[in-house]
């Protein structure tokens, strides 16, 4: 493995106090990742088992029973596979890298923010309920924080501190993904000394990848409260310190987000946000990156801002059209990539939004929802009842914007043709 500890991205993180226990869960979180990217899950089933001998500062401290089994726990919750960690002591500390930046004065709130719809909503709504000032975002992903490179690198938690390259990546679920960015965060809600983590993600997104799932693909609990209970309680064993993340939007869909962030004055402004799953060489057209309009992320992105009333133009995808009868026609001109992999990709984000609408009424559903109900329920300190009535109504609520959402294209559409829920 080869882990690229980055000195930017360090600095943006330890501009104040050098906490070698939260370098070596960089370097933990990196170890996972390496190890879920390079190695393949088997035909046959999902689990794998990984042992892993990692140099640490203070070996003390990560040999612990209470610290190993918080971090087997959390990564094995998460990922679906066996983790087992033993630690050994670094032959020399890492160089210490250290710079004056500036963080607000009065931080009282770490937000994971990305170029996403939800991040940009909800970081709007927050501030503008409990004010800008304290709110600190931290960046998941390779770009900056809606700033030029030279302003962002003067602010604090604006680059992931770290990157891994493999020879080539055998396994593209990345479950281990959720780790990266739950340490990141908690990292950044440590050394802020603040104890709030707003997590911006909606309903569908929390609930969506753990309920709508298909064949013997393990839940994904990424953006799930149950992953970051067991991510607070590592912290917690590791630092002594507690953080929170709290989840504001669970049980609103992400259309309702939209409608309440665009009520603003003013309005967050959605034309740079980004949703799709596709690189760009999948998805540019005439050599401009657009995002593709039809795999689950885009069609749930489509769906929510014609919910929202926000109108988007045809250009910001490359299927502009989706009331067009045959798949083939919607693309945009001059777009000569259309690939049996990406049908696959059109018909897996129909079949994703349909399986969330027959959710809530199915009746074969009920055990699912119920067991989902009584592990948020948990993880909430909730009564389970509230809890699935209220994961109901969410679902409820999508399944109406996914009817209304589908009327508005043509009867001939190659979406409703491939739906099966009602219309």
């Amino acid at each position: 493995m080869v882990l690229k500890l980055d000195t930017e991205g360090l600095e943006s993180y330890f501009f104040a106090d050098w906490n070698p226990i939260l370098v070596d869960l960089l370097v933990v979180a990196a170890a996972a990742e390496f190890c879920d990217v390079a190695r393949r899950r088997p035909q046959l089933g999902w689990s794998r088992r990984f042992d892993l001998q990692i140099a640490v500062h203070d070996a003390e401290l990560w040999n612990r029973r209470d610290v190993r089994v918080a971090l087997e726990d959390a990564l094995s919750f998460l990922t679906g596979d066996a983790w087992c960690f033993s630690f050994v002591a670094r032959h020399q500390e890492l160089p210490r890298v250290q710079q004056t930046l500036d963080l607000p004065s009065g931080a009282q709130i770490i937000m994971p923010y990305s170029d996403g719809l939800d991040s940009r909503a909800v970081h709007a709504l927050v501030a503008a309920n409990e004010g800008a000032a304290g709110l600190v975002r931290v960046r998941l992903g390779a770009g900056g924080v809606d700033q030029p490179g030279r302003a962002k690198k003067r602010t604090p938690f604006a680059v992931v501190p770290y990157r891994i390259q493999v020879v080539r990546r055998e396994e593209t679920s990345a479950r281990s993904r959720g780790f990266k960015f739950a340490a990141v965060t908690g990292i950044a809600a440590l050394l802020a000394k603040v104890r709030r983590i707003v997590v911006t993600e909606s309903g569908q997104g929390a609930f969506g990848p753990m309920l709508a799932v298909s064949g013997q693909t393990y839940p994904d609990y990424r953006v799930h409260p149950t992953f970051s209970r067991r991510m607070e309680r590592l912290l917690m064993v590791l630092t002594g310190q507690e953080v929170r993340y709290e989840y504001p939007r669970l049980w609103n869909t992400k259309g309702e987000t939209l409608r309440s962030a665009s009520s603003l004055k003013p309005a967050p402004n959605w034309s740079d946000t980004r949703s799709c799953w596709q690189q760009s060489r999948h998805s540019s057209v005439g050599g401009r990156r657009r995002q593709c309009g039809i795999c689950a992320a885009c069609m749930l992105r489509r769906m929510s801002m014609f919910t929202a009333g926000i109108e988007e133009p045809a250009e910001t995808y490359t299927w502009e059209r989706l009331s067009v009868e045959r798949f083939e026609d919607g693309a945009a001109a001059g777009f000569a990539r259309i690939t049996p992999a990406l049908r696959e990709y059109a018909i897996a984000g129909v079949l994703h939004m349909d399986h969330l609408a027959e959710l809530a009424d199915s009746p074969l559903h009920v055990p699912s929802l119920r067991r989902a109900a009584r592990e948020t329920a948990e993880a909430l300190s909730e009564a389970p009842g509230q809890v699935e009535h209220q994961l109901r109504g969410m679902l409820e609520r999508h399944a109406e914007e996914w009817r209304g959402f589908r009327r508005s294209l043509s009867a001939a559409s190659f979406v409703t043709r491939l739906a099966s829920a009602r219309p």
